[in-house]
């Protein structure tokens, strides 16, 4: 508890205390793991997060959801400047048709940023209905069971998340192997881009805005809470 309490106090400097929480939960897994037991509500550990706490504070700002209105607005960004994949600042047609996918997909699966990424071309099985995507691991399912998130054709072929990500593949050519191949934080800085083109402030948004959008939305559409939680994977 003395070396753990030490070690919080060296990562208050950078970090936040939600990263704090999150190491001590990682820590105490790994000790389990090797047999070893870890009081993490030691007095020691306690009283050293409440100071932490104190002098930091624990508030976070949460980046907006992107709404159906804002998803629009960054859609049809993209399909202009796809007339122009020219621009350096775009760099080129192939990342206009990669992002519109990670969004689209992003958004209508309610997927977090690290599922996205980790989306493998195995894992895809398009039908006559839509695209069923297998996620093989996520933060609340650490057993590995995996689930299968299912995404219908759109009548609107532009705002198709399905037709958008067979154009992915098809022009990427790709056939195994992830079909995103960047990290998170790309996604959270591919979302801060075309929100700025379209108008809106960037640091608004980040890689939970398509989640939440996805949640937020489809509540508000009349959506019962069990059902968006069958598709987010929330707990």
């Amino acid at each position: 508890p003395k070396i753990l309490a030490l070690y919080l106090t060296h990562l208050s400097a950078t970090s936040k205390f939600s990263t704090l929480k999150r190491r001590i939960a990682t820590i105490s897994v790994i000790h389990k793991m090797k047999g070893h037991y870890l009081d993490t509500k030691h007095p020691i550990i306690m009283e050293n997060l409440h100071g932490i706490k104190r002098v930091k504070g624990s508030h976070q700002k949460a980046k907006k959801p992107i709404l159906i209105n804002d998803l629009k607005l960054i859609i049809d960004v993209i399909d202009q400047y796809s007339n122009y994949c020219g621009l350096q600042e775009l760099e080129g047609n192939s990342k206009l048709i990669r992002d519109k996918a990670i969004i689209l997909v992003g958004f209508s699966g309610g997927f977090r940023r690290s599922e996205l990424v980790n989306i493998d071309y195995g894992d895809i099985e398009f039908v006559s209905e839509g695209v069923k995507i297998f996620i093989k691991r996520s933060k609340t399912d650490q057993s590995g069971e995996g689930m299968i998130k299912a995404i219908p054709y759109f009548d609107n072929k532009l705002f198709c998340p399905v037709t958008n990500l067979k154009n992915w593949i098809d022009y990427s050519e790709i056939n195994s192997g992830k079909i995103f191949d960047i990290s998170d934080k790309s996604v959270a800085l591919i979302i801060k881009k075309y929100a700025s083109l379209s108008g809106l402030d960037p640091k608004k948004y980040g890689g939970h805005s398509l989640r939440s959008g996805f949640a937020t939305s489809t509540a508000e559409s009349g959506a019962e809470e069990r059902n968006i939680m069958a598709m987010t994977g929330h707990k």
